[in-house]
């Protein structure tokens, strides 16, 4: 089996690419941001008058892009306890590790997938926090 998955729940990729695909029972999510499926807006981010980003709130956008994968994870037959690895894309380490770690532990209290979280300079669109994640999926 072999399927790509588009999650209607889930804000619309920004490029030519699936939420999802699916590989016999592995599910390989493409990257997850903190936009908002409703209106495509980013959580918690404070713009100035001519649009440009001076500030973001790391807990709002933590919050937004743990649903967004829940969105895909349910979209592809999938749960939360499915996810085996998780690799986090953080742009400010320093700033946000401590936040977004407190937050990860409260929404991984029953299943802990592997991690990996790295600091990198910048993500494609004005966003704090970008998952990328591997689920199993049972066959019941």
């Amino acid at each position: 089996m072999n399927d790509i998955v588009h999650a209607a729940h889930a804000p619309k990729a920004v490029g030519a690419y699936p939420h999802a695909r699916r590989v016999g029972n592995l599910l390989f999510l493409s990257g997850v941001g903190p936009r908002s499926p409703k209106d495509n807006s980013i959580p918690g981010n404070l713009l100035d008058a001519d649009g440009k980003l001076v500030g973001y709130d790391i807990e709002a956008q933590c919050r937004q892009v743990f649903a967004n994968v829940r969105a895909v994870l349910e979209a592809s037959g999938a749960a939360w306890q499915d996810l085996v690895d998780v690799t986090v894309y953080l742009t400010d380490m320093q700033r946000d590790f401590a936040t977004y770690n407190r937050l990860y532990a409260e929404y991984f209290t029953d299943s802990q997938p592997c991690r990996t979280t790295l600091g990198i300079t910048a993500l494609p669109t004005p966003i704090a926090i970008e998952l990328k994640c591997i689920a199993v999926i049972s066959s019941k």
